[in-house]
Parts: structure tokens; C-alpha cells; sequence
């Protein structure tokens, strides 16, 4: 999903030894197009690059070439070699924020909390900042400091989808499929806010905002509209449909507005102030930005 709206220009940063020590991943299964592909969901990627000693990672060259991704050589030449490489992505990374203003979103492959600053001072210099790493080898600094983490785990979730439907429990012992009460205050707390209604990919971007890591999967939905729905069945919201596009308002409050009906023939002119005003689009809560399509219906 993309906040503006507008296809993002996207420079990909990989620490690798992060990714493929201690994350259940090696460099010989390590397959980094399920995440290329998401992140070409929501842009172009106009540059790949990823960091390490390759003299000890040499199984997974051919597949990051195959995928334009350059490799860049950072041979220990101390004891310290992982912070060598550490230290020459954020070089690179603040290096190019600078040269290339054009490049407006960053991916910074990793899971280590020293990359902190760096989420930091690129949002500063209004970039947009996706985090990728695995889930359990992740720091919960790194996710916040982000405005969006994506996790490195995307093939489990495709299993347990197709799965048979069974009752399921995160971590946090909840049920999947049951919507947690940060979810609902925020959805909740926009809708009383709203003047109309709302885009549903409008409300996804406030719960990424939120909890940048956010995803209606760890949930048991399928798509967000799956989470709408389970909402408005709990009578938390309504959906309602104008034309192709489907908007969300608070419950009850998704009545479109009647339609003019055309005044009858009489013998005295019509009045300039008795003619029908112009219908307003729907609200953004009180944004006047374009309307942002529905996450599930692009593409």
C-alpha cells in the first residue's frame, strides 16, 4: 500500500548475514522474490544492493544475480567484520538520500536495532521507510522505528491459508480471526472523527501507522475486506458501495444521500439559489486528498 497514492521509487538495502544467521533461513534456501514482489505491489525498485562477505555466503550469489540485485564485498578486516558491513550500508543508503531526491521509499533489509538511526534520520528527510527481517530475529525497536515492516515469512502464511479452516492462536493466545481492541479503537476513533465516508485502504494505512508491522493475515484474515466484514458483522462499521468502490462508515451511518428528483414543470423560472448543489465525494476525514483506491481491488 502506498499513502500518496503514487507508484514509489524504491532503493533496497540487504544486510545478509542478518537474514540467513539464526532465522531458519541459509543462503541456499534463502528466496528473496516473494518480498521483490510485494514491493513491486507498490513500486518501482530502482535499486538493489546487498552487503556481506560473500566468501562465506557464495550459495546465494547466483540467485541475488539472477534477481539484479548487486552484491557488495565487505571482507573482515577485523574482528568486527559484521559491523564493517553494517557501517557500509549506512554510508550508501544516507549517501543516495542525499544524491538522489527522486528515490522516495527505502528498504532496509535487516532485523538488527543498530539500523535505528539510520529508519531515523531517513524519515527525517521525508522518506518512507520499509523494514524486512524475520520475525523471530527481528528487534521491536527496528519494527517501530520504521513506518512499515514487512516479515520474511510470507510462504508459512501461504501454508497456513491453505490449510483446512481449524481454530488457530497467535502468540498472544488470541483466537484467529478475532479482532484485537487496538484494532477497533483506531478504526472506531477515525470513523467519529469522519465527515463521510472513508476509504478502506485510508483506515489501513492508520493501523500500519500505528503498529507498523500490521498485517490482516497474523489475524486469520485473508484480505482486509475480510476484516471489514468481520467488523461490520460485530456492528462495529458499515460498508457501503458507490459505484465500483466500496467505503466504510461508522455503523448505521452509510445511508448514500437521496437522490434529486427533478422539480415539475411550472410557468416561473427556476431560482439560482433553489438549483441542487453539486454532490460532495466522499471524506477523507476532513482530508481533501483524491480518494485512495481499496487495497484488495488494485491490481
Amino acid at each position: 500500500m502506498s499513502p500518496s497514492g503514487n507508484e514509489r521509487r524504491i532503493a533496497l538495502f540487504i544486510d545478509f548475514e542478518n537474514l540467513v544467521t539464526n532465522t531458519g533461513f541459509t543462503p541456499s534456501n534463502f528466496d528473496l522474490q516473494p518480498s521483490l514482489d510485494r514491493l513491486l505491489e507498490q513500486g518501482k525498485i530502482i535499486f538493489r544492493r546487498a552487503y556481506c562477505d560473500w566468501s562465506r555466503f557464495h550459495e546465494a550469489k547466483a540467485h541475488l544475480h539472477q534477481l539484479g540485485v548487486e552484491l557488495v564485498d565487505v571482507p573482515p578486516s577485523t574482528r568486527a567484520g559484521k559491523n564493517a558491513a553494517d557501517m557500509r550500508l549506512v554510508i550508501d543508503a544516507l549517501e543516495l538520500c542525499y544524491a538522489r531526491e527522486h528515490i522516495n521509499t527505502y528498504v532496509i533489509a535487516s532485523g538488527d536495532s543498530d539500523f535505528v538511526p539510520l529508519a531515523a534520520k531517513l524519515r527525517e528527510n521525508d522518506r518512507y521507510v520499509i523494514g524486512l527481517g524475520v520475525k523471530q530475529a527481528t528487534s521491536p525497536m527496528f519494527v517501530k522505528a520504521c513506518d512499515e515492516f514487512v516479515y520474511l515469512d510470507a510462504a508459512s502464511r501461504e501454508r497456513e491459508r491453505d490449510e483446512p479452516r481449524r481454530t488457530k492462536t497467535d502468540v498472544q493466545g488470541r483466537k484467529k480471526g478475532e479482532i484485537p481492541a487496538s484494532v477497533r479503537q483506531v478504526v472506531a476513533s477515525l470513523l467519529a472523527r469522519a465527515t463521510g465516508p472513508l476509504n478502506p485502504s485510508f483506515l489501513k494505512e492508520a493501523l500500519v501507522r500505528k503498529k507498523p508491522d500490521f498485517d490482516e493475515r497474523d489475524l486469520g484474515f485473508s484480505s482486509f475486506s475480510r476484516l471489514l466484514e468481520a467488523m461490520e458483522r460485530e456492528g462495529l462499521l458499515t460498508r457501503v458501495q458507490q459505484g465500483r468502490q466500496t467505503y466504510v462508515t461508522a455503523k448505521d451511518g452509510g445511508q448514500e444521500p437521496a437522490r434529486q428528483e427533478p422539480a415539475e414543470a411550472t410557468s416561473e423560472p427556476a431560482r439560482a439559489d433553489a438549483l441542487p448543489s453539486p454532490p460532495s465525494p466522499p471524506a477523507h476525514a476532513g482530508s481533501d486528498e483524491e480518494p485512495i483506491p481499496d487495497p484488495d481491488e488494485e491490481g
